[in-house]
């Protein structure tokens, strides 16, 4: 594998959690009622598209083609798992305990990208920014439960 494609991969890997994450908020920002919840959610959602933004903005560099994302299918999924986990219980505690198991799998997708790929420094410096975007965001949805 060229240095390019190691770039490309850990970029595309970066793009759809990104854009999980957005998809996610948005499909479940209409059940939250709790507004510190709401402004919690807005907050991790800019920091997911500054992080997409970020993506796109370098990737051109490594690649001509348009960085991944999540397919429609994968869209559907993760609605219709929202809709099913949610539909007898939607409290901000169910809320919160499902975005943490979604932001949780992000962490060690990060973390094993940081620990098992061999990327240079522009790209490690985005993956570190990604881990960090969502262990905060664990540590901000915990006080939710």
């Amino acid at each position: 594998m060229s240095k390019n494609e190691n770039e490309v991969n850990v970029l595309d890997e970066l793009s759809k959690g990104a854009c999980m994450g957005r998809d996610a908020i948005h499909f479940i920002m209409d059940k939250v009622e709790d507004e510190a919840l709401k402004q919690e959610l807005n907050r991790q959602y800019r920091e997911y598209k500054e992080i997409s933004e970020a993506i796109n903005k370098i990737y051109p560099e490594y690649s001509d083609e348009e960085p991944h994302k999540t397919n429609a299918m994968n869209k559907i999924m993760t609605w219709y798992g929202i809709e099913m986990k949610t539909f007898m219980d939607s409290s901000t505690s169910k809320i919160a305990e499902l975005l943490l198991q979604g932001t949780n799998m992000g962490i060690i997708e990060g973390r094993r990208l940081l620990n098992h790929k061999d990327t240079n420094e522009e790209v490690n410096k985005l993956v570190e920014k990604y881990v960090e975007v969502q262990e905060t965001a664990v540590e901000k949805l915990k006080s939710f439960l």
